[in-house]
């Protein structure tokens, strides 16, 4: 029966929304290699007309060679089931399989609306209402098996798009693409343990979070699914600012030359250390550092 509570170790189930263009596929596979530190060990699943191709092996990315299957048309359930099992025994316990996109489960071609729409259509006494019974259990059988297999695992899903009227830089009104609900059916991305959303400038925040995510907001690099990786397989909790209580992540920053670098949480941390006595998140690190050089100076003139 009912036995004191500990947190195991754990696989990622995680999803990524957000509209056209906002890097959903890139994320995924930072993430991905951030868990693994092994391309070898990252398989992607690519129902976007291979696509995820093109960011391959790329020097300008930094990303590698990972393990790749074309998913085309008809993109039936049981279609889905085969990949991501294929994808789970290639990559093993420790491997990530990545889905991109899980949207097309739903609305696309052999997808669950079309089985609704052929129930409906072709066994007698069923309608679009009664349907949804049958079609329904097909969809909770899919959703099972990915959550279920013996790996890391990453869905993205697009999201219905719209615009709204914005006001820019320079004052004016201008229509800027937004992203809604994802394209699936409704609150199955509270099926998973961590929901981000990007924008279209690429930030991800938490919309669900069981993790230590919840206040997070920023681009992703593979410096999240090393953290990820520590709390899931180890109980590890991230380290947060002593100022703000945000998690600190990974910061990029530019040279004089122009060239971009990547601060660890570790550098920051004990740079903190050093220079304040105490943890510090690079933003609240900067600013008490700004703010205790002032008044040395205004100590000194």
């Amino acid at each position: 029966m009912f036995e004191k509570v500990t947190r195991k170790k754990a696989k990622l189930r995680m999803a990524l929304t957000g509209v056209s263009g906002a890097g959903k596929t890139l994320s995924a596979l930072y993430i991905a290699y951030g868990i693994t530190n092994d391309w070898g060990k990252i398989a992607l699943i690519d129902t976007e007309h291979e696509r995820a191709r093109f960011y391959a092996n790329r020097s300008d990315l930094n990303t590698g060679e990972f393990l790749y299957a074309p998913f085309p048309p008809p993109y039936s359930p049981d279609h889905y089931k085969q990949f991501v099992e294929e994808g789970a025994k290639a990559v093993g316990p420790d491997g990530v399989v990545i889905i991109d996109s899980f949207s097309h489960a739903w609305n696309n071609e052999g997808g669950v609306l079309d089985i609704k729409n052929n129930i409906a259509s072709q066994q007698k006494g069923k309608n679009d209402f009664s349907a949804w019974d049958e079609a329904g259990k097909v969809q909770n059988s899919l959703v099972n098996t990915i959550l279920a297999v013996d790996c890391h695992t990453i869905v993205t899903m697009r999201s219905k798009m719209d615009y709204v009227m914005q006001e820019n830089d320079r004052g004016k009104m201008t229509p800027v693409k937004v992203g809604l609900a994802p394209v699936q059916r409704n609150d199955t991305e509270y099926e998973f343990d961590i929901v981000l959303d990007i924008a279209r400038n690429h930030i991800a925040t938490a919309s669900k979070d069981t993790t230590f995510l919840d206040r997070f907001g920023k681009v992703i690099t593979p410096e999240l699914g090393k953290q990820l990786a520590d709390w899931l397989n180890t109980g590890v909790e991230p380290v947060r600012c002593e100022t703000c209580g945000k998690v600190i992540m990974s910061q990029k920053g530019k040279r004089n030359d122009g060239q971009i670098f990547i601060r660890s949480v570790e550098e920051i941390v004990k740079a903190s250390m050093k220079h304040m006595n105490k943890k510090l998140c690079f933003n609240c690190y900067s600013a008490e550092y700004k703010a205790r050089k002032e008044a040395e100076n205004n100590a000194a003139s």
